[in-house]
């Protein structure tokens, strides 16, 4: 079914956190020390890890802090993008998570999937545009703390969103964007998700196809928000990518802005 559906396909557009890093681990370690600490000093009802698929993965990190909040009827002034990380708002929040995660990318580091290395590996020896669309500010840091930035010049993630007023996942606006950087319309392109907000924002993108990495969410959910075809790991593809070249490679148009 995929090696069939590749004949229109010019590019690939791919989530992140959870699609070529595992630094959706890292993400998760994260929102746990904050959110575990926060909500036990309130009595609220304790974060767990399926808080994590249910209000935060895939969305930008504010309305992740949003949503977890108002799952458990707790309300915080807005405040700013750029508020420091000890204020009691929603953009306080956001920065203390931020400064957590930093902390573990600094301490740890990141490597990419092995399987979504191959698949990279694939698609580009086949001539497929290939762009990173993420809600993580963090994404440049990522991907060269994983030794991938070079394979993108296109990289749209929430700094950029940010900048151009494009709402986040589950609205396709990022993807969009990340296509029309490369020249291509939604149709040309595959979107690649781990998550149940980034799979919506390609099913109502109207994108060629959209392809869903089971990290955790599970099939069933991924196919139900919007996923054409789930696999466990992309290895599992970089074959069926490999022998069907992109057959407008000296046409497709690169022509779009880093991060």
């Amino acid at each position: 079914m995929f090696r069939s559906r590749l004949s229109g396909v010019r590019a690939f557009l791919f989530d992140l956190d959870g699609v070529l890093t595992p630094t959706a681990e890292v993400h998760r370690r994260a929102w746990s020390r904050l959110f575990t600490e926060y909500l036990d000093a309130r009595g609220a009802e304790p974060y767990t890890e399926a808080d994590y698929f249910r209000h935060i993965d895939g969305k930008p990190r504010f309305d992740g802090v949003r949503d977890l909040l108002t799952s458990r009827g707790i309300r915080l002034p807005e405040g700013t993008h750029d508020d420091a990380p000890e204020l009691d708002t929603v953009g306080g929040l956001g920065n203390r998570k931020n400064a957590a995660f930093t902390a573990e990318l600094t301490e740890h580091g990141v490597a990419a999937y092995p399987g979504s290395l191959a698949f990279l590996d694939a698609a580009e020896a086949a001539g497929y545009g290939m762009a990173v669309v993420s809600s993580s500010r963090n994404a440049p840091a990522v991907l060269a703390a994983a030794g991938i930035a070079d394979r993108f010049e296109i990289v749209v993630d929430g700094v950029v969103a940010a900048r151009d007023g494009l709402p986040g996942k589950p609205a396709p606006d990022t993807y969009l964007a990340g296509a029309e950087r490369l020249g291509l319309t939604a149709a040309d392109c595959v979107v690649v998700e781990d998550a149940e907000s980034g799979v919506q924002a390609g099913r109502a993108g109207d994108f060629g196809l959209v392809l869903g990495v089971d990290r955790g969410v599970g099939a069933d959910a991924l196919l139900r928000f919007g996923a054409d075809l789930v696999v466990p790991d992309l290895g599992e593809l970089a074959a069926d990518v490999a022998s069907v070249p992109n057959p407008h490679h000296s046409s497709t148009n690169i022509h779009g802005e880093n991060a």
